[in-house]
């Protein structure tokens, strides 16, 4: 099992941070779209690292469009020697049109269609084939050679993509080279509805799970001792009930049976009582989301519970996850098989 850490922080600090991570022995290292860009760290990390593999996960398809996601994400991959993974997600309405001001229509037909016109892009590029691209959403039919970049030495990038619901989830098995689960899922979430709905993409594309890299964020809280477990618990609560206010994560918790939960959170959303969400997560929803337990437990917990369902790990954990405990229990997870 592959293990990626967070590359999140001022820019200024991203030099050190990435190799602090390669050097603790990560895999990888995923970078989001939030307070940041989540390009620019990656061509800085880029510069100070040298094996591990480089992701946005994620950055927002549809506040972009195929050509400037083509080109971004072509240079990324040679300046990276090859490292380079686009992580694209869908977002949600209210952001992409009150935050970004772009255009929201079927968002998992026009996610199929983004891709591929990426990659009918990159082939114009990387094969010299003519761009012809003709979709519902997206049209690209011109490039001239001053615009052509010309075959890239290290290839085309492999492309992710984040889902939730099945028809995202089906058109991830179907295009990407990468499915990137959310973090506020659950391993039954991901048995009784992820897994079947990538199981139909993959069908529809002629491929198999073996072609398919799954990874997931996932909840971790730990801690040296009870202070240090408490803070987690507290942070980890806090950005679950963030999650889970959003109405688009409902039939997650409507899985378990909590989608009440949801309803409670959204109404203090918009009271602004952002503080006091993390109270009403209980520990009960805590445990089914998170992995709980102590530094030397944690990869027993995963390999137990994800073992057979995915492929990588990134610990979202509200910490700092270099110190010593932490490091040796990175080794136990990555030696934890698929």
């Amino acid at each position: 099992m592959k293990i990626d850490g967070g590359l999140g922080g001022p820019l200024a600090e991203v030099p050190e941070r990435a190799a602090e991570l390669e050097a603790a022995g990560y895999d990888g290292m995923f970078t989001f779209e939030g307070p940041h860009d989540p390009f620019f760290p990656l061509l800085l990390a880029a510069e100070h690292t040298e094996r591990v593999e480089l992701v946005t996960a994620i950055a927002v398809a549809f506040a972009r469009n195929p050509m400037l996601l083509a080109n971004i994400g072509y240079d990324l991959h040679e300046a990276s020697a090859g490292r380079f993974v686009l992580g694209l997600g869908s977002q949600i309405k209210p952001h992409i049109e009150k935050r970004f001001s772009m255009p929201w229509s079927h968002p998992a037909p026009r996610m199929r269609e983004l891709i591929l016109a990426i990659r009918a892009i990159w082939d114009c590029w990387q094969q010299g084939t003519k761009l012809d691209f003709r979709g519902d959403f997206y049209t690209h039919t011109l490039m001239t050679p001053f615009f052509d970049p010309g075959p890239n030495p290290h290839g085309i990038p492999k492309i992710a993509l984040a889902g939730v619901g099945p028809a995202m989830t089906k058109v991830a098995g179907e295009v990407a080279d990468w499915f990137l689960v959310h973090p506020f899922s659950t391993e039954r979430y991901l048995r009784e509805h992820t897994l079947p709905a990538l199981e139909e993409g993959l069908a529809a594309a002629g491929r198999t799970r073996s072609d398919l890299v799954v990874s997931w964020p996932l909840f971790v809280v730990t801690g040296s001792d009870e202070a240090e477990m408490a803070a987690a618990e507290q942070a980890t609560k806090q950005q679950m009930a963030f999650y889970g206010s959003t109405p688009a994560y409902r039939p997650v918790l409507e899985a378990h049976g909590w989608g009440d939960l949801q309803h409670e959170l959204n109404r203090m959303s918009k009271e602004g009582r952002w503080e006091e969400m993390a109270d009403v997560v209980d520990d009960e929803v805590l445990r089914t989301f998170a992995v709980v337990g102590e530094p030397d437990q944690i990869a027993d917990l995963v390999r137990e519970r994800y073992g057979d369902l995915v492929d990588r790990i990134s610990p979202n954990a509200p910490y700092r996850p270099v110190d010593e405990a932490w490091i040796e229990m990175l080794g136990s997870l990555q030696e934890a098989a698929p």
